[in-house]
């Protein structure tokens, strides 16, 4: 593996796990940019037209974006879903004009796009 290719697959892992605020999801974002780069690098280098860089940069944005995913439900803070059975019907909030959702996982509320709400 070149420097070039190791320097390009960390900044890509590092500024995708860098968004996120939350221990879980910034760890498995973290994991999953490197573990997707380093797939990426080995697929790019050995298909198509053989480049190791461009392979990385992709899998490293998938694994990111996938370890973000599962990071958010350990978090319990992923934006509501009707499917989780951890998360309740919208209700209103005629105050702050927005709808929220009770998580039964920890017991708190969230806004409807996963920000913390209360406890």
């Amino acid at each position: 593996m070149t420097i070039k290719f190791t320097a390009a697959a960390l900044s890509a892992a590092a500024l995708l796990a860098g968004c996120a605020g939350y221990e879980n999801t910034t760890r498995d974002a973290a994991v999953g940019g490197a573990v997707g780069a380093a797939a990426g690098a080995a697929i790019g280098n050995n298909v198509g037209d053989g480049d190791a860089t461009r392979g990385a940069l992709i899998g490293a944005g998938v694994g990111a974006a996938a370890g973000a995913a599962r990071g958010c439900q350990r978090d319990n803070v992923c934006p509501w879903n009707q499917n989780s059975n951890d998360h309740s019907e919208l209700q209103y909030d005629q105050a702050a004009q927005r709808y929220y959702y009770y998580n039964q996982g920890n017991d708190c509320t969230y806004w409807r796009n996963g920000e913390f709400r209360g406890c």
